[in-house]
């Protein structure tokens, strides 16, 4: 049954299936700590799920394996053929996507996959809860156990086939699989990836503060962004790759074959202002499909104008004055902040003549 398992996860095109035993996840109470010193920031919903998180069997009562699915993402080197000249010059600064993000939703992609194969399983007999990280499980315990990958010291799991660039999914299921052997930690004395972190957000390897984290800042968050953190967003407008760049094992990384990953034309093809004359509409229209739609118009155009306050120029005024009266606050507060950057810069640039 496994080997019909593993030929049907190549089929549905998961480039990694492992399997795992059920039980207490490794890191239980270094989570539970980890949540106790606040360091999950606003997502509140891991401090209401801790329990089942940390006990599979509260999950599925009876589960004997997990199945551990992987799916590759990257997209290999950008070509320049793929970079408009345009959004890439000074005057028309461009913004940077994680690139998890560049193509469709992959949750909605991974989980019609995940219903075949939980229609395999029923059929030997098998209950099953399948999760495209959005469980109350902790997924990459699961994964490190399975042998899918270690866990990297910016917390990240790192395969030796995919590097950093995949997606993970679960199967917990009642049936009893025969577990893979986990992976050494292959890491050594590196620290590239805490060294690549903007915000310093991996505060001990193993550990991040979330609440520090550019992906929680731009996000999960969805209030203000403290000013302390804004100027070490960058450019930054969805996400944050810096640590899964950083890490070397990604050199063995291949090309995804899944289309819908693919970058779509506002990743390459959009200058910072362009985003900001979308409406609620033209959001919704242009993001249909990409997880960038989930922290809708009023988060994306925050990042949009932190990320002008940092990179923008003269020409951007105009649209971040046009905005810094939009009807939404997160939107006029953000805009009015990055006008005041640009004019300081402007001002350091050209001086008066009197030298005031």
């Amino acid at each position: 049954m496994k080997q019909e398992l593993l030929a049907l996860t190549r089929r549905l095109g998961f480039d990694l299936c492992r399997i795992a035993p059920c039980a207490v996840p490794p890191h239980r109470d270094e989570f539970l700590a980890w949540l106790e010193a606040g360091h999950a920031g606003e997502m509140a919903w891991l401090e209401r799920n801790k329990e089942r998180r940390t006990d599979p069997d509260l999950v599925l009562p009876g589960a004997r394996s997990v199945i551990v699915l992987g799916m590759n993402y990257w997209q290999g080197p950008v070509p320049e053929s793929a970079i408009q000249p345009d959004p890439q010059s000074a005057s028309h600064p461009a913004g940077r996507i994680a690139r998890y993000a560049w193509g469709d939703d992959y949750h909605d992609l991974i989980e019609k996959k995940l219903a075949e194969i939980d229609a395999f399983l029923i059929q030997h007999g098998g209950k099953q809860r399948c999760y495209v990280d959005t469980g109350p499980i902790l997924e990459r315990d699961f994964a490190a156990l399975s042998g899918a990958g270690w866990h990297g010291k910016s917390t990240m799991l790192i395969s030796p086939e995919l590097g950093t660039w995949f997606f993970l999914a679960e199967v917990l299921t009642t049936l009893e699989f025969l577990a893979d052997a986990p992976l050494p930690d292959r890491c050594g004395r590196c620290t590239r990836c805490i060294d690549a972190c903007p915000t310093n957000a991996i505060v001990a390897p193993h550990r991040v503060d979330a609440r520090r984290c550019v992906s929680y800042l731009t996000i999960e968050l969805k209030g203000s962004i403290p000013e302390e953190f804004r100027p070490l967003i960058g450019d930054r407008i969805y996400g944050c790759d810096e640590c899964l760049t950083a890490c070397p094992w990604n050199r063995f990384a291949k090309a995804s074959q899944e289309s819908a990953f693919a970058a779509r034309e506002f990743v390459h093809g959009w200058s910072l202002r362009d985003f900001l004359s979308l409406d609620d509409e033209q959001f919704r229209t242009l993001f249909r499909k990409s997880p960038i739609k989930r922290i809708k118009r009023r988060g994306f155009l925050r990042n949009v104008c932190v990320a002008l306050g940092n990179i923008g120029g003269a020409e951007d005024l105009p649209a971040l004055e046009r905005v810094a009266n939009d009807p939404e606050p997160l939107i006029a507060e953000h805009a009015q902040w990055a006008i005041q950057r640009i004019h300081e810069r402007l001002s350091a640039h050209f001086p008066s003549r009197t030298g005031h």
